[in-house]
């Protein structure tokens, strides 16, 4: 089942950002920027392209609770989208948590 696909994708990395396109490609601005900000931590990401997967795509929101791409996970745990990665990132707390996740694996 596709929400067990998506647990296991997000348990099996420490990071992992569910974007619209690939984080060479992005395929919107949000995912864009989302990318940008983990590039700038030197958080190393597994990314999944929810264009490419419309099953990923469809039940995401109901796994995250979260409408909208992309959605980034830190350990598990949902942290949200571009504007509070962003957020997180203005504020120093991107750095220190995506290098916490990244420790911890």
């Amino acid at each position: 089942m596709t929400l067990d696909r998506i647990k296991q994708i997000v348990e099996s990395h420490p990071i992992v950002l569910f974007m619209k396109g690939t984080p060479q490609f992005p395929m919107c601005g949000f995912s864009s920027r989302t990318v940008e900000a983990l590039k700038a931590v030197s958080a190393e990401f597994h990314a999944v392209n929810v264009l490419a997967d419309p099953e990923i795509r469809a039940n995401l929101p109901r796994y995250s609770n979260w409408p909208t791409f992309p959605q980034l996970f830190i350990q598990g745990e949902l942290i949200g989208g571009c504007d509070i990665t962003l957020e997180l990132h203005q504020a120093g707390e991107l750095a220190r948590i995506t290098a916490e996740a990244q420790k911890a694996s």
